[in-house]
């Protein structure tokens, strides 16, 4: 497969990737995976480019059904990123301006700010202090006679508590989106991340356990309605042709994309282990260690998008982690009630869990083929610190 530019011609499967070779840490090491399925992914793109349709090609619905089988979810429908995902799931459920929809006050922007778009007022909740998702036996004081859904995010890799925010939400005729874009590939009492709620929503964001080389999402759900009009929103509100039933806009899923993906998947569940294998190993080195380490609750599996400890002295660990040249991460440093476009959503709900955690969180690097070497070098320079 190649292409002629004048007396050029260049082939995709000659192209070289040059690895910096200098004793780095990575935070999350993509270049190591790439090594590992480099012939794979290749051969998906070849295919691509072989077809010309890379926009809605035939990969897209491939991968839907790999997504869907994965899940046990009866409809995925692939979208262009996690953020849009959750905008499209939103207009599905007719969310519309002055409605509200309740979402945890810890975590990423995208949650509340899609929500906001629509004109809809997002409504912070704290979240547990264990798990950092949010918070069922809080839930319920925040529904009022304009909330129309839930969002709960599963943080980190792990799921919420999501039988008991169903049940909140069942009781009150309220749907649930569960904002899976760190849990794909987790589980909850036996069920799998994204098959748990009214519609769900991922993302493959590069950094994500399963990440494509560019943007990428996905939505799921059992309800055959919700799931046409999913698709109908994707391409603008399109049932047919140059037809809208409804308001859309453009949120598809590349061919390219799509078929990467599609490479990982093959590897996906072998990577899943990886993480578990190395976050177990994270917990027993850090045994007896005065810093807080992932809790996972009974009946829950955690893919483990990030490994996250709670220290009392971050900026002082940062620094000395910095110094010995191991990479960090912070997720989230402000909850999002102390957000600058969202101080007028908060009306002085207890949300200290939610302050706390954001100002204590710190993660290390975390990757299926992070090395004993690595990991040790990280553990002991956490360990000289705290």
């Amino acid at each position: 497969m190649g292409f002629t530019f004048g007396l050029f011609r260049l082939r995709v499967s000659t192209i070289k990737i040059y690895i910096n070779t200098e004793d780095k840490m990575q935070f999350i090491d993509l270049k190591k995976q790439y090594q590992l399925i480099k012939d794979d992914v290749l051969n998906e793109i070849n295919q691509v480019l072989d077809s010309g349709q890379y926009i809605m090609g035939d990969k897209v619905p491939q991968l839907e059904q790999v997504l869907s089988v994965y899940t046990g979810s009866k409809h995925c429908i692939g979208v262009c990123d996690g953020t849009k995902a959750l905008l499209i799931a939103l207009m599905a459920l007719d969310i519309k301006a002055g409605d509200e929809v309740i979402v945890p006050a810890f975590t990423f922007i995208a949650t509340a700010s899609m929500v906001a778009l629509l004109g809809a007022v997002p409504v912070f909740v704290d979240v547990d202090a264990k798990t950092y998702n949010l918070d069922p036996n809080k839930l319920e004081a925040a529904i009022s006679a304009k909330t129309k859904a839930i969002i709960p995010v599963s943080l980190y890799g792990q799921c919420a508590d999501y039988d008991a925010i169903n049940a909140i939400a069942s009781k009150h005729n309220l749907a649930v989106i569960e904002d899976g874009a760190q849990s794909f590939g987790a589980t909850y009492q036996g069920k799998q991340s994204c098959n748990l709620t009214t519609i769900a929503t991922t993302s493959f964001f590069p950094s994500k356990p399963l990440g494509c080389y560019g943007d990428g999402g996905a939505i799921f759900t059992n309800n055959d309605e919700l799931a046409q009009k999913i698709r109908w929103i994707r391409v603008h509100g399109q049932d047919k042709r140059y037809h809208h039933a409804v308001l859309g806009l453009n949120g598809r899923l590349d061919t390219l994309q799509a078929g990467i993906l599609l490479a990982k998947m093959r590897v996906f569940a072998h990577e899943v282990k990886l993480r578990e294998q190395i976050a177990a190993r994270y917990d027993e080195l850090f045994k007896d260690s005065n810093c807080v380490t992932p809790f996972i609750a009974a009946g829950n599996t955690s893919v483990y998008a990030q490994y996250t400890l709670m220290v009392d002295d971050r900026d002082g660990l940062i620094k000395h982690l910095n110094n010995a040249k191991i990479p960090t991460a912070v997720h989230y440093p402000i909850p999002l009630h102390k957000q600058p476009i969202f101080t007028h959503n908060y009306h002085g709900q207890d949300l200290s869990v939610s302050e706390r955690t954001a100002a204590k969180v710190v993660s290390l690097p975390m990757h299926p083929y992070l090395d004993h070497a690595a990991q040790d070098r990280i553990v002991a320079a956490v360990r000289e610190f705290i």
